[in-house]
């Protein structure tokens, strides 16, 4: 049996000539032939040059390079369309996902298994994140209109007709666990403890967790939506009430009803409130609508080093004349920026 490891890289250079070693040992330890795919997502430091090095080192090693940074979802992806083993596991690169779980992983996979994720039952990070990523999963489970895994994220392994069933969905806005849980077959999780990283800072902030957290909902629950028509409902109802008070107090007690700018100014910023709540909501998803119909392929490959057989190389780049390497070497500055 071969399985194919496919490693998304951004900022990832120190750690790649270790997690290969790794990998390797971990693999051919659980008794399986290997193929590993490491996707270097424009990474600004010097991955591309580590990354060629190990290929030239060893056959075995493919080497994808996208354009640009197109996202973890978008490398994963890369990688599953072009891999040939008869499992794939999904790591990311700053070696936070041990390759030393593999082995249970394949244990459960010749169990019969089709999808084996590895759960965090801990983490190596600071309490307010651990504590966020807590919440999250919880409350992301309850939300999703599918049976989504807590404490799991991409790394896992992958059957042979589970990554074909994903290479075959349309859409190009991924969110790779909810796709995994959304596909079905048989699932099992393996706890391990998630370390921190190895070299250099994490990439992810708060802001990017939150918009993770906003493409897991937009993507797999339609609860946002559903409260929008709770809010309505309870505006309308609450207006009605209102209404009613209002006209029993002017006839019952004229001098105790509400009355004034005051009451008037706060009536109207809690409606513009709620209007702009429902706003933002559904702007949410006809953005995730809008990225979904422009059809623009996840990812553009760069270059490709050890291909797999039957893989379409990307175009050469085209060369240049010494004219032109010329031109672009000499910066020209437009008239109106030189005042």
């Amino acid at each position: 049996m071969k399985l194919s490891a496919i490693i998304a890289c951004y900022r990832d250079a120190p750690a790649v000539p270790i997690m290969h070693e790794r990998l390797v040992a971990a693999i051919t330890g659980a008794g399986c032939d290997y193929e590993i795919i490491f996707v270097n997502d424009g990474s600004p430091d010097n991955a591309s040059e580590v990354l060629a090095e190990l290929a030239q080192r060893d056959p075995k090693v493919v080497v994808v390079n996208h354009a640009r940074a197109f996202g973890s979802q978008s490398a994963f992806t890369s990688g599953m369309r072009i891999c040939t083993g008869d499992a794939v596991v999904l790591l990311d690169g700053d070696l936070q996902d041990p390759p030393e779980v593999i082995p249970q992983f394949v244990e459960k996979w010749r169990e019969g298994y089709d999808v084996v994720y590895g759960e965090r039952v801990q983490r190596e990070a600071p309490l307010h994140m651990r504590l966020f990523y807590k919440a999250f999963y919880r409350v992301f489970s309850r939300l999703a209109y599918i049976n989504v895994a807590r404490d799991a994220g991409d790394f896992g392994l992958i059957d042979r007709r589970v990554v074909d069933a994903m290479n075959a969905l349309p859409e190009t806005h991924r969110f790779l666990r909810g796709l995994r849980a959304w596909i079905g077959y048989k699932q099992i999780g393996v706890p391990y403890v998630r370390p921190e990283r190895m070299f250099g800072t994490t990439t992810n902030n708060f802001r990017k967790n939150l918009g993770w957290a906003r493409r897991a909902v937009v993507s797999f629950s339609y609860a946002p939506l559903d409260l929008i028509t709770g809010i309505a409902f309870f505006v309308v109802a609450f207006s009605a009430v209102g209404g009613f008070v209002q006209v029993a107090l002017r006839l019952a007690a004229p001098d105790s009803a509400p009355r004034g700018f005051t009451t008037l100014i706060t009536i109207i910023l809690f409606l513009g409130g709620i209007q702009l709540l429902c706003l933002s909501i559904i702007g949410s998803y006809l953005a995730h609508v809008y990225e979904e119909v422009k059809r623009r392929p996840p990812y553009i490959v760069e270059s490709m080093l050890n291909p797999p057989p039957g893989v379409p190389l990307p175009p050469a780049p085209r060369p240049q004349s010494a004219e032109v390497e010329a031109a672009e070497r000499t910066q020209i500055i437009p008239e109106r920026e030189r005042l």
